[in-house]
């Protein structure tokens, strides 16, 4: 479809190869025209993407994939100096990666001219189109020429989304793989119920227990992300938090710390939960439950990639069954639940869905042990921020609800 010049909406399960999948035809198109000559700073391609994270890895593949015909790529992202994509600007640009952000920076210095894109990327469309980004991207699709192909592509997509995406694409052809919504087949999914102020303690005794995989610890908020991770330091296990307040050189260290196994726990808000790949990544762990159900299915979905096996453990307390009913109603199904031994919720109060006890951790298969933590003390839970994540168009935004918690407002809802 896109080496037939189709408009384009397609969506996959995470995992699945999205990136390759308009990569590379993409280049092979601007390989069947290698001759035509645009001045420097005026791209033929265009890749937005929700995240800095997300863009840097694109941008990589792109030179990967091209090793052997050599694409020109620039990377445009906030968080970092300028001047180094000023150079990139001042030659030829083939493939424009970008934050929406940074590239409307760039628009306003005039530094970079849109009026020769041919093809127009939106990674993770879904995002890229809610209520967050749209006022960016309407901005950005007003500066690209009519006449240029638009491809969407993300793991889930909203029925208004995709009613949105109209606006933006001309007759597309429309590729759903697998059911809409669902995820990875081969991601074991496992719901513990226990009280909020124990949270803490028994995901230090998980990732304390048995094999001690790498794993992605999902939060809520950026103070919330910060707190956590302070306190499984003190409970002797190596981890880094990656949240948008963080400076891009400290994203940029702790994701690569926690990739090449120098820590066990990286501990992250939704900036992390759409499209990073990292190599076999055994397990994710949902400290709390997102707001929006279609944002479970791309956390996750950092496990249980390329074909691997992955273990996702959410750990949800009384206050958030109304979002556990909301992801389980998305994905069609309930999901297994169990007790932890010493970690049953007090009496009284209802778990979120039935449960059984069992023993301790679930062990993956699989994978082995990441950096052995040392000796940890005794330590109580720390009282959790519900300051919502925000930021500029460069990180995820959210809307947060006030306690006691309604049904979460999905983004088709807001649209």
């Amino acid at each position: 479809m896109i080496l037939a010049g189709r408009d384009l909406l397609a969506a996959a399960q995470t995992g699945t190869g999205k990136t390759a999948a308009f990569t590379l035809p993409l280049l092979q198109r601007l390989q069947l025209d290698q001759n035509r000559a645009l001045p420097p700073g005026r791209p033929r391609a265009l890749v937005l993407t929700p995240t800095r994270e997300l863009a840097a890895q694109i941008a990589d593949s792109v030179r990967v994939y091209g090793r052997h015909l050599a694409p020109r790529t620039a990377l445009l992202v906030g968080g970092v100096s300028m001047n180094p994509q000023l150079d990139a600007l001042r030659r030829r640009v083939d493939v424009l990666v970008a934050t929406p952000g940074r590239l409307l920076d760039h628009l306003s210095q005039k530094t970079v001219s849109l009026a020769g894109v041919e093809i127009l990327v939106l990674d993770e469309g879904d995002r890229m189109l809610d209520l967050g980004f749209l006022p960016a991207i309407r901005r950005l699709l007003a500066l690209l020429p009519k006449r240029r192909q638009t491809l969407l592509f993300s793991a889930t997509f909203a029925e208004p989304i995709r009613e949105l995406a109209g606006d933006f694409l001309r007759d597309p052809a429309v590729i759903d793989i697998a059911p809409r919504n669902a995820p990875a087949d081969r991601v074991e999914q496992q719901v513990h119920p226990v009280d909020s102020e124990r949270k803490a303690a028994l995901l230090s005794h998980l990732l304390s227990a048995g094999e001690r995989d790498a794993t992605l610890v999902f939060t809520r908020t950026k103070h919330g992300a910060d707190r956590l991770s302070r306190q499984l330091e003190r409970d002797g296990i190596r981890t880094a938090a990656l949240h948008g307040n963080k400076s891009q050189s400290a994203r940029t260290r702790a994701l690569d710390d926690f990739k090449q196994g120098r820590i066990q726990v990286l501990v992250a808000t939704d900036i992390a939960a759409r499209g990073l790949d990292i190599v076999q990544l055994p397990r994710v762990v949902n400290y709390e439950l997102p707001h929006v159900p279609e944002d479970y299915v791309h956390r996750i979905g950092r496990t249980g990639r390329a074909g691997r096996a992955g273990l996702a453990i959410s750990l949800v307390s009384v206050d958030e069954a109304s979002r556990l009913r909301d992801i389980q109603r998305l994905l069609g199904h309930q999901l297994p639940s169990s007790v932890v031994e010493g970690f049953a919720p007090s009496d009284g109060r209802r778990s979120p869905a039935p449960a059984t006890t069992a023993s301790g951790a679930r062990r993956h298969p699989t994978h082995r042990a990441g950096p052995p933590p040392g000796e940890r003390p005794a330590s109580s839970s720390p009282r959790w921020s519900a300051r919502p994540e925000t930021g500029s168009g460069d990180s995820s935004r959210r809307r947060h609800h006030s306690y006691p918690p309604r049904r979460a407002a999905t983004t088709g809802d807001r649209i």
